[in-house]
Parts: structure tokens; C-alpha cells; sequence
């Protein structure tokens, strides 16, 4: 038989994009297999949003070259977000990898294994269903993005946004269901622009009640936000859909009005304030993370101490803080001098994360002595681990199953998780 291996960096639609491929690859009869050394063919699905992620697949791929050198039957496919429409200088540098391609282009990886896509019948991707291991599952129902926010690479990469049907996103959704997924997580680049550009007008709220009578189905999570894409229409079906979780990802970048115009933003920080104060009317105990960028292009410290200021101010349950590094090719790269120096970068990246900290570890104290209903999705070191509604990591004693959700006391927090005992007898 032949076998496959995939490896993944970057972001949860990478990870859907994988599952997507592998599931793809078992109906051709293909198995998967851990080791790289055992497989005939090795997909590096990558990312190219930061400088780290690029490293670590030029490692990869280090290591791929040898296994080539001892084996040249082996085909290597590098796709994800480093190749780019014209990638002639990835090809001269890996001369070795057997196919290039771009996100989501699954049938350029078939090809290079001699199967003609177009023998397979214009339904095998829409009818594929991404193989999952456990009770939650990514599904992409937005691709692409057409903010052009001047530090990312991901439009180019990616392409412009294109919503999938709603028929087509409910068969896969069903389909992960009957294999035991109990929680799916919506996936765009902004994932409120969903349906803009379907032929029958539709937005995120729409697909979400279509979602909801899924029998199975337990949980309904979305991600990332867009201040601007995020409707009082779309906040409303969140809070009144009893499926859907009251948690949002909404990236603010950076804390100062200055720094969201040189990166092409598209809002205000009033602007962004007021989203938050929607949805925070709407669901008094939501959880909302957000992303930072510390160091961009002109960041001085009177703009980097307005993040902080926000940050103390929105109280966000988590906090993804980045150091910029310029991306090739990006409007930011090619028009703007990266002139923070690393080491202010560093050090204002270590300030994020000190503060946020203390706001995380004090939003969790909060917690102790309540009880959350947690999805189980595995055990470890003895102790059962899942997500509540609102995204807290909860690990836990007690009778449980994966798959399963069951309500935990919680004892003892952290700023990263919480800890607790199941409420024997009380599964939900």
C-alpha cells in the first residue's frame, strides 16, 4: 500500500487544509504514516506569515533533500502559503521538491502522483470530508481575503475572498459528525465576510442557523474576526443561537489610530471599541482574544504604550502578541522602513505578554468555585482536558469520555488554564 505523511505549520486553516488533502489521499487508497522515512510521498503544508515559520520548513526540507538523495522514488510536495503564484525561485533553491503548490490547489499534489483530477469527477474534493482525530474539527468556509492590511502576505498567497456554498459547507459539517466530531470551528481569514460574494446573498448568521439542527452537533465556533465584516446582525445569531459559542477572535493589531492607518486597518480604535462593546452588551460572559504586532514599521513608544493602554482598558481573555518581521513582497516590505530595532521589539513584546498575564490570571481567578460545561477532547498526564464555551482550557479529574461534555468545578487557575473535578453524575 501506498502511504503518505503530511506536515503542517501556520494557522487552523493550514491544519484544515491537511486534514482536507489526507482525507483525499485515504480515498485513493493511500495511508498515512508518522514517519517522513516511510512514506512515498511527504506534503510540507507551510505558512508565511512570520520569518520562524519559513525557517522551520527550510529545516524540513534540509532534511527531505538526504531522504531524496536515498531514495528519489519519493515525491515531495511543498504547498501552503510560501508558494505563491510565481514561485521560479523556490524551484531553483529546492530542485529536489517534486511539486509546487499553492493553498488549497490539492489536485496540482495529485497530479505529480499520475492521478488526472479530471478522472476523478468534478465532486471529489466537494465530497471529500478532511480526516479529524478527536471531537472538533476545522472547516474553511471563507478562503482568501481581500483586506490587503500592508504587513501580510496572506492575500497574495491566498487570493481573493470566495464564500463556499452553504450545501457544500453543511455536507462536510455532517460528515464530520458521523465520525464522531462534536464541535466545528468556521474558518476564514476574516470569517464575517462570508457569503458577500455568493449568488444568493448570505452572511455568517445565515450559515450558522443552517448549521444549528445538524443532529450531533454539539458546538459552533468561528474564526477571525473583522471589526468591520462583524454585522449587529451576525452578534445577535451568536448570542441567540444556543449551539454557537459566545467567543470571539478579533485581532486590533495595534493601540494607536497612527499605526492602524500605516497598516491599512480599515477602522478606528473608536471603531473597534464599539464592536466590542456590542458584543459585550450582547454576552456579558463572552470570551474575545485578539492579536498584537509589536515593533511595526514607525512604532514609536507613545504608539506602543496605546496598545498597552487597550489592552488594560478591553481586558481581552488572551492576548497572541507577534514582533513584526517584514514579508516579502507585502506593501509594508516594499514601501516602509522596518526601523524598530529588535531588541525594542523584544522588549516590547515581553511587556504584552507581562500584562496580559496579570489580566488573564485575575479574568480566571474569577472562575474558582464555578462550574463550566467542557467538551472532553483527550486526557493527558492523568487528567482529562477540553475547552468551555468561551475557549478556556480546562483539565480535570473525573468520570468522562472524549467527545462527551460534562460540567467541572473549578478549583484552581492559572493564567493560561483552569483546573477542576467533573460533577459525578451530572454529564450533559
Amino acid at each position: 500500500m501506498l502511504r503518505y505523511h503530511i506536515w503542517t505549520v501556520g494557522c487552523q486553516m493550514n491544519r484544515a487544509d491537511s486534514a482536507k488533502l489526507a482525507g483525499g489521499l485515504s480515498r485513493l487508497g493511500w495511508e498515512e504514516t508518522e514517519r517522513p522515512g516511510d512514506a512515498d510521498l511527504v506534503v510540507l503544508n507551510t505558512c508565511a506569515v512570520r520569518a520562524g515559520a519559513e525557517e522551520r520548513t527550510f529545516g524540513k526540507l534540509g532534511v527531505l533533500r538526504r531522504l531524496k538523495q536515498q531514495r528519489p522514488e519519493l515525491r515531495i510536495a511543498l504547498m501552503g502559503c510560501m508558494v505563491g503564484r510565481r514561485h521560479d525561485d523556490l524551484v531553483r533553491r529546492f530542485p529536489f521538491v517534486d511539486v509546487f503548490a499553492q493553498p488549497q490547489h490539492f489536485d496540482d499534489v495529485l497530479a505529480a502522483l499520475g492521478v488526472d483530477p479530471a478522472d476523478l469527477g468534478g465532486e471529489f474534493w466537494p465530497e471529500t470530508v478532511g480526516r479529524q482525530e478527536g471531537p472538533t474539527a476545522f472547516v474553511p468556509v471563507v478562503e482568501g481575503c481581500d483586506k490587503f492590511c500592508t504587513y501580510c502576505i496572506v492575500p497574495y498567497r491566498r487570493g481573493r475572498e470566495r464564500s463556499r456554498p452553504v450545501e457544500e459547507i453543511l455536507h462536510e459539517v455532517a460528515g464530520h459528525v458521523r465520525f464522531g466530531v462534536r464541535e466545528v470551528t468556521l474558518l476564514g481569514q476574516t470569517v464575517e465576510a462570508y457569503g458577500h460574494d455568493l449568488p444568493v446573498r448570505a452572511d455568517l448568521g445565515d450559515l450558522m442557523r443552517a448549521l444549528h439542527d445538524i443532529p450531533g452537533l454539539d458546538r459552533v465556533r468561528f474564526l477571525t474576526s473583522y471589526p468591520r465584516d462583524m454585522t449587529p446582525r451576525i452578534i445577535e445569531a451568536v448570542a441567540e443561537l444556543p449551539k454557537v459559542c459566545e467567543c470571539f477572535s478579533l485581532p486590533v493589531q495595534a493601540g494607536d489610530d497612527r499605526v492602524l492607518e500605516r497598516m491599512r486597518r480599515g477602522y478606528t480604535l473608536a471603531e473597534f471599541r464599539q464592536r466590542l462593546d456590542q458584543v459585550r452588551r450582547a454576552m456579558p460572559e463572552v470570551g474575545i482574544t485578539t492579536d498584537v504586532i509589536v515593533g511595526f514599521c514607525g512604532e514609536t513608544d507613545e504608539e506602543f504604550r496605546g496598545t498597552l493602554r487597550l489592552l488594560e482598558e478591553a481586558r481581552f481573555d488572551k492576548v497572541h502578541v507577534a514582533a513584526y518581521s517584514p514579508r516579502p513582497g507585502t506593501i509594508a516590505a516594499r514601501k516602509m522602513e522596518d526601523d524598530v530595532l529588535d531588541a525594542v521589539k523584544h522588549e516590547r513584546l515581553l511587556r504584552v505578554e507581562a500584562l496580559q498575564e496579570r489580566i488573564a490570571a485575575e479574568i480566571n481567578a474569577a472562575l474558582r468555585g464555578q462550574v463550566r460545561d467542557v467538551l472532553v477532547e483527550g486526557s493527558k498526564d492523568g487528567r482529562w482536558f477540553g475547552r468551555t464555551r468561551t475557549g478556556k482550557l480546562v483539565h480535570f479529574t473525573g468520570p468522562a469520555r472524549v467527545g462527551e461534555t460534562v460540567p467541572v468545578r473549578i478549583d484552581e487557575t492559572t493564567a493560561w488554564s483552569l483546573r477542576g473535578a467533573a460533577m459525578v453524575g451530572a454529564a450533559v
